[in-house]
């Protein structure tokens, strides 16, 4: 979103599961075997990708090891209860998927799809949900892509696609966040907007926040954070406002900015710092809610609350960020607000017209390099 400056991290992972552990989601789903599977499905190289990263020691940047420690591995349970659900299950594209990933739930999940005007509660109400939406889609030859997914255990999040035969089409991101049982218990899903204002948007924000008042930028201790959840609050719970070359400093030569608010992405350093910079000005409280324990890739919940306006008129996003592996760095972001109406109308005028994708116009299926 606009004052995101989320910060992603570039590749997606897959959980790095040894052939000798055995690991079953509460639905009963053999997510050991499963993750596998659906790893070459994600991106090729995967798991070679994730034995590197779990190579490195504690002080990596891409250490992923239990409470801390060096020397073994972490399971990365969210991530491969979510792969199992979505490519193996399709949970987002069948009925019998649908249940599965029902049963994966609390009784009392609590699904907010910022399609929806409110969140959807409840086991039942969400499996109705998913699938009266597959079904919506049609029986041909729908598809649901992962692009990207975060390594993260407690909860994680994910870039994804919609695909149906050579076409691809609506995009989006995924959070999704398990209680102590490893059952689902929060999900956040928002798909992109599909009228992107640009640079208006500044403009309109400016107007809006008019007659706010100016504040001294806030005190941060300066560190350099090591994994992705923990950069990503360092940056928008520490640095924000205060300091925007403090947070150019953890964004690589090549960072590629995806904000849904734009057609084209941002691409380098220099049209990042633009972006963040042209998008601080006073009245605009930017609050983070909810972020997962990726390593590599991170994904986290926002609202953004705007000076003078009505209660309850926050908007809400997501974020992923994606790290170089090796260095550390920033190398991709996306974020994504949701729509201020609901169902928004061309989104919605879009699913009737073109249900299988989402979208007035689709694209060659693949020709988004990781769903960009």
């Amino acid at each position: 979103m606009i004052m995101m400056r989320s910060f992603v991290f570039g590749a997606a992972l897959a959980s790095p599961i040894s052939t000798s552990l055995a690991f079953v989601s509460p639905s009963g789903i053999n997510v050991n075997a499963a993750v596998e599977r659906s790893a070459v499905v994600c991106n090729n190289g995967i798991l070679d990708s994730v034995r590197a990263i779990f190579s490195k020691d504690e002080t990596s940047p891409t250490s992923s090891q239990p409470d801390g420690k060096s020397g073994g591995e972490k399971f990365l349970m969210a991530q491969s209860i979510l792969l199992s659900l979505i490519n193996d299950e399709k949970c987002f594209t069948t009925e019998e998927g649908a249940k599965k990933f029902a049963a994966s739930c609390t009784p009392d999940i609590v699904y907010e799809d910022c399609y929806e005007p409110q969140p959807i509660v409840g086991r039942g109400k969400v499996e109705e949900h998913l699938i009266n939406r597959a079904l919506a889609r049609g029986n041909g030859d729908v598809g649901f892509r992962i692009d990207k997914i975060s390594d993260g255990s407690t909860a994680c999040g994910f870039a994804w696609t919609w695909t149906s035969s050579d076409m691809e089409g609506l995009r989006g991101t995924t959070f999704v966040e398990l209680n102590s049982a490893n059952q689902i218990a929060y999900v956040r899903e928002i798909p992109e907007p599909l009228y992107k204002p640009g640079d208006l948007i500044v403009e309109v924000l400016k107007a809006a926040t008019a007659d706010a008042t100016p504040k001294p930028p806030p005190e941060y201790t300066p560190r350099t954070p090591k994994k992705a959840n923990e950069v990503a609050k360092y940056l928008f719970n520490d640095v924000q406002g205060a300091d925007s070359e403090e947070g150019m400093r953890f964004f690589d030569d090549s960072i590629i900015y995806r904000d849904f608010n734009y057609e084209e992405v941002l691409r380098g350093k220099a049209e990042v710092k633009k972006f963040i910079d042209d998008f601080s000005f006073p009245g605009i409280t930017f609050a983070t809610q909810r972020f997962d324990d990726g390593a590599v890739s991170t994904c986290f919940t926002w609202e953004v609350v705007i000076e003078g306006a009505p209660e309850g008129s926050a908007i809400k996003g997501i974020s992923f960020y994606e790290l170089d592996p090796d260095t550390g760095l920033i190398t991709y972001v996306r974020d994504v607000p949701e729509s201020g109406i609901k169902p928004p109308p061309l989104g919605k005028l879009a699913r009737q017209f073109r249900p299988a994708v989402g979208v007035f116009q689709p694209v060659a299926i693949r020709s988004r390099e990781g769903g960009l």
